[in-house]
């Protein structure tokens, strides 16, 4: 059974659409123009059963200074605990783009075409009882206008979906 379920995530996954659909879609995706200022997102964790488990408000401050820019987030919770993250991002071209965290294991790598920014990394996830779990992310950003980009990450551990990650951000 193991291995059927195995084979069909496999299948599964070769029908997903990739970055480069997304060409020539509009409004371009520049991680420099939109994560630049203060910006405030609005998400939710849900579990491999789709339920709901956390909810969160993050504020980011957002800074780039040439091909290099930082993303300060600040997290708060539905249950009163905070998290902060800083991304260092590095823009490479052709809308590539690299990037570093403290819980990002090594580096994350992505890029954008058109609307869409997709980009892959593992994450030391903290877990309630105090311990670590590493997942990979999918993360996928879609612009929508000036303002609003909605993001969607898929949360693996062996290959398996855990989780859902999606936000709704918006620059002030």
């Amino acid at each position: 059974m193991r291995n059927l379920l195995m084979a069909l995530a496999l299948l599964l996954a070769g029908c997903s659409v990739g970055i480069d659909h997304y060409q020539g879609s509009q409004p371009t995706l520049r991680l420099e123009d939109y994560f630049q200022g203060r910006l405030v997102a609005r998400g939710m964790f849900q579990d491999y059963r789709d339920r709901v488990v956390k909810r969160f408000v993050v504020t980011i401050d957002a800074n780039w200074q040439g091909d290099t820019g930082t993303l300060d987030e600040h997290f708060v919770y539905d249950d009163g605990s905070t998290q902060r993250r800083v991304w260092t991002l590095k823009a490479l071209g052709d809308g590539r783009y690299s990037g570093t965290a403290g819980d990002v294991l090594g580096v994350a790598q992505g890029q954008a075409r058109g609307m869409a920014f997709q980009w892959a990394y593992d994450l030391a996830l903290a877990m309630d009882d105090g311990d670590t779990l590493t997942v990979g992310f999918d993360d996928w950003m879609y612009q929508l206008d000036d303002k609003h980009l909605v993001n969607r990450s898929t949360m693996t551990k062996f290959g398996v979906a855990v989780g859902q990650v999606t936000l709704f951000f918006e620059k002030q």
